[in-house]
């Protein structure tokens, strides 16, 4: 099965190594997902799905803003800047093999 799924595991090899453990980090969905949590309980019952959906949507678009124009951003301008120019790299030898890191079984 891991065999099956290594493009996929290790999909976060194609982005440059300084931005492999922001990939592999789960924080930022989490904090989202303990934010959404924190607003339905406050609400407690909600009168239909849509009105769910709407409060959910609003704590998204609301920490997408954050994200965007926040002083603390979570990859650099530099790392960024650094995929962009891989990117070009990229395209220039697309036939050229990457070295991927080797999958190890526990």
């Amino acid at each position: 099965m891991l065999h099956d799924a290594r493009p996929d595991l290790l999909a976060f090899a194609g982005f440059p190594p300084k931005h492999w453990r922001q990939i592999w980090s789960t924080n930022p969905m989490e904090r989202v997902n303990k934010e959404i949590k924190r607003r339905t309980d406050v609400v407690g019952v909600f009168p239909n799905p849509a009105a769910l959906l709407r409060l959910a949507g609003a704590v998204l678009v609301e920490q997408h803003d954050e994200w965007e124009a926040g002083d603390r951003r979570y990859l650099s301008e530099a790392s960024m800047a650094a995929l962009l120019s891989m990117d070009i790299a990229e395209s220039d030898t697309l036939e050229q093999e990457v070295a991927l890191p080797e999958l190890i079984a526990a």
